[in-house]
Formats: C-alpha cells, structure tokens, sequence
C-alpha cells in the first residue's frame, strides 16, 4: 500500500485519480478546499487551499507522520477565468497563479523536502496542453499551466536520482464542469476539432497517473505526458477559442477547477 497525496481531488481529474489510486489499494488523502460530493473509501479529505503554503505543508506533514512517508503527491489543484488580456484583474490573475503555479511549486516543495529525506518518491502534476500555445481569454491560466511544465523539469534536474517528476497536459476533459458549462453543441464544435472526435474521460488522465506512479515508468523524469487526443498536433485550439470567442454563451466570466 502506497500514501497518496492529490491536491483538487474532490470533483473532475483529481476525483478520478483519487478512485483509481484507492481501488487499486492506495491509501490516499485529498487536499482540498471543497468536500467531494460523497465518501469513498480509501479516500481521505483534508480541508487545505493549496495557495496556503503554511496550510499544504502542515497538512503534508501530519500524512507524513503518521505513516512515516509520502510515497507519491500529485499537484492537480487549479482553476481558470475566463477574460480577455484586457480585462484581467489583477486581483484575478493572482488568485489563478497562487492556486495553478505557486500551489504547485508549494505542494513539491513540501512533499520533496521530506522524499529527499527518504531517498525515495514521486511527484506529478496537472499541467495543461493550453500552456503549448496561445488560446484566447485564458492568458494568466496558460501561462501557469506552462509554469508547471517548468517546475517538472526543474525539480527532476535537481531532485533526480532520489525523486522522479512528470507532469500530464491533458486538452479536451468531459469533466461534470465542462457538461454544466458547454452546451451540446459547443461540446460538438470541440470535438469536430479534435483529431480523436471527442473529449476524455477524466478516468483516462487518471489512468496516466496511475502509469506515471507505477515502476514501468520508472525511468521516466522531468517529462510531460500530453493526452488530447491530438489535439495540438495542428491549429485546433487556437481556432477554436478564436471562433468562439465572440458567442453569447461564452460572454461571460467561467471558473474551472481540475
């Protein structure tokens, strides 16, 4: 039985992950600032906002105590707002970097100063392929999600041999978020602009976790695994986000949290 630590685990990518690490006999704990909708076993909440370094560490280290390590910790947490360049906050644009980059940076760092100590663990994060390319009105989230992408080749260049990081850039995720914000028809417009011709399943970034913690990637560091379906391979987020930029059902202010 490993300890698992997913930061954002209560809904979407994290609550996937947190299911297929705790089904698979994973002892895991979700650091979160909201309750998952219902209990699972396996699955521990621990009420912490990842922003709060002082919180993230203290929350880490009573894991750490009481099971002598941290075998695995997957930095997911984050959130997105929808705005152009123009009218970003400044208020806004630190709430996205505070939660999507430094809530990763702070997260590793707690969780690798005590692996270091070990010899041994893993740390991966949810990067995004939104930081691989410009995409209108999300310019403070892109620039996070390509932060993260960053930090895990940083840290694998200091840490390695004792610790191994990656990180996941998924695209297209058919999260219960993403079905309460698109319409049926924008979801199809997303798809027609994927090679693959849909959206993931949340179960599927949790399957590429689930591989990146296992021994079979054990040499596997500093790298991002990008799952969208080939979504990058040609023009299709940029086109799409320019296409529907200007759609009264996209004129509005959206908070996404993996």
């Amino acid at each position: 039985m490993r300890i698992i630590a997913i930061t954002g685990a209560s809904s979407g990518i994290g609550l996937a992950t947190a299911t297929r690490f705790a089904e698979g006999g994973d002892r895991v704990y979700n650091l979160d600032t909201q309750q998952p909708p219902a209990p699972h076993e396996g699955v521990t909440w621990c009420r912490t906002d990842v922003a709060d370094w002082d919180a993230v560490d203290s929350t880490l280290g009573r894991i750490h105590d009481e099971h002598g390590r941290l075998d695995v910790v997957i930095a997911n947490a984050g959130i997105s707002i929808r705005h152009g360049v123009l009218d970003i906050t400044e208020e806004q644009a630190r709430r996205v970097v505070d939660v999507n980059l430094l809530g990763v940076l702070g997260t590793w760092r707690a969780a690798a100063r005590r692996m270091v100590a070990r010899g041994e663990g893993i740390l991966l994060a949810t990067a995004s392929v939104n930081g691989h390319r410009g995409f209108p009105h999300y310019a403070d989230y892109n620039a996070t999600k390509a932060g993260v992408a960053a930090l895990c080749r940083t840290f694998a260049m200091e840490l390695s041999p004792a610790v191994r990081v990656a990180c996941v850039s998924p695209g297209a995720v058919l999260t219960p978020m993403q079905l309460a914000e698109y319409t049926p028809r924008m979801l199809a417009e997303v798809n027609a602009r994927i090679p693959a011709g849909r959206h993931a399943q949340p179960s599927e970034i949790a399957a590429a976790f689930h591989y990146l913690a296992s021994p079979e990637a054990g040499f596997m560091t500093g790298q991002e695994l990008v799952i969208d379906g080939g979504e990058i391979t040609g023009s299709t987020t940029s086109d799409f986000g320019t296409a529907h930029c200007a759609t009264a059902e996209h004129d509005r202010t959206e908070i996404r949290s993996r």
